[in-house]
């Protein structure tokens, strides 16, 4: 009888951050690889673009002028999916038809004044005043005891329904725990009763064993793959000592993280030779005031190009129905990314246009 192979054979695969599962069909990643790079011509961006609401010294939609930043610059959105004076109540209709009010607050984040870079483009120190900055607005942010849970995020490319290049992220803190946070949240806590030890520390340690998954990483910081991995190159930042929060970095940690940050980022764009979409944000723990040892806070990516430039993983079907699935392995995407530069490459050209 032939033996069960990961690498051949279709299976499931357990994420065991959330509880959930993903399907893998390694058999179907055997058709003739696709992954030729599509050439998309050489972009033009301003360095400073008079029109972009989020350039230093330019008037917001909201009539609001934003200061002559020089570095990075936080403002409340001016169309936030979450405001802070909604009046406390909830709507209920037995148990089926319940609804409850949600208060909070939408911080942009600009990552630099430049208008026509990414985080794959910028340098270690101009990311590392983005990572300073996620830092105090996460403490100033946790000091609003109607807060429980920030959540820290950047979508990249007009794929991802960024209509703004501009470099920038968003933070979202809010009353309750979200959904993928509250799940993380339990079966962290769960494993770490069971072990005594991290959930992502021990997974570190399998990863180390294994070394299949593993990107790449520095004195501070994994980067992996995970074995249950739902995007097709999807990656997770991991700090290779448990912290729970950001907040609890050292100055030496905070370069490493953004060491891998933008060395992450650069092997996206590598990968098909464009400015790779994706969507990446941060989970840690509630801020709710509590310890939380059981919290291994990480940093996730999750692009949908599959096979090219153009090629997206779309869930449809059997992925809405039922569950995710993939057909190329998390073993073939570590490996595909693993073989790429840092160093990025170019295919823009920047137009300098004089900040005024």
């Amino acid at each position: 009888m032939t033996q069960f192979d990961l690498k051949d054979h279709s299976h499931r695969r357990y994420n065991p951050l959330t509880g959930e599962w993903i399907q893998v069909s390694p058999h179907r990643s055997k058709r003739p690889w696709q992954g030729q790079v599509e050439k998309t011509g050489a972009q033009t961006l301003l360095s400073f673009d008079p029109t972009c609401y989020l350039c230093p010294g330019n008037v917001r939609a909201n009539g609001e002028v934003n200061p002559k930043y020089t570095s990075t610059y936080a403002f409340t959105n001016d169309f936030a999916a979450l405001v802070d004076d909604v009046p406390a109540g909830e709507f209920r209709d037995s148990d089926l038809l319940i609804a409850k009010s949600e208060a909070g607050i939408c911080r942009v984040i600009c990552f630099s004044p430049r208008h026509d870079l990414t985080v794959a483009e910028m340098d270690v120190a101009g990311i590392r005043s983005v990572v300073d900055l996620w830092v105090n607005e996460y403490t100033e942010l946790g000091k609003n005891k109607n807060i429980q849970y920030i959540q820290i995020f950047e979508n990249k490319g007009a794929v991802m329904g960024c209509s703004n290049p501009h470099p920038h992220g968003q933070i979202w803190a809010q009353q309750s725990v979200p959904v993928e946070p509250a799940k993380k949240q339990q079966h962290q806590l769960d494993y770490f009763n069971r072990k005594g030890a991290t959930l992502l520390s021990d997974y570190w340690k399998l990863e180390q064993k294994h070394q299949e998954r593993i990107v790449f990483e520095n004195d501070h910081f994994a980067v992996v793959v995970p074995f249950w991995a739902t995007w097709p190159f999807e990656t997770m930042i991991i700090p290779k000592r448990p912290m729970a929060r950001i907040t609890e970095m050292t100055d030496v940690e905070r370069n490493a993280f953004a060491d891998a940050y933008r060395r992450m980022a650069a092997r996206y764009d590598n990968l098909f030779e464009v400015s790779f979409p994706y969507s990446a944000g941060i989970h840690q723990a509630p801020s709710d005031g509590e310890a939380h040892a059981e919290w291994h806070w990480h940093m996730v990516f999750y692009p949908p190009l599959l096979r090219s430039a153009t090629v997206k993983k779309f869930m449809v079907g059997y992925e809405m129905l039922a569950n995710p699935q993939r057909d190329i392995t998390p073993e073939f995407s570590a490996d595909r990314l693993r073989s790429l530069s840092d160093i990025h490459f170019k295919n823009r050209v920047v137009s300098e246009i004089p900040n005024p």
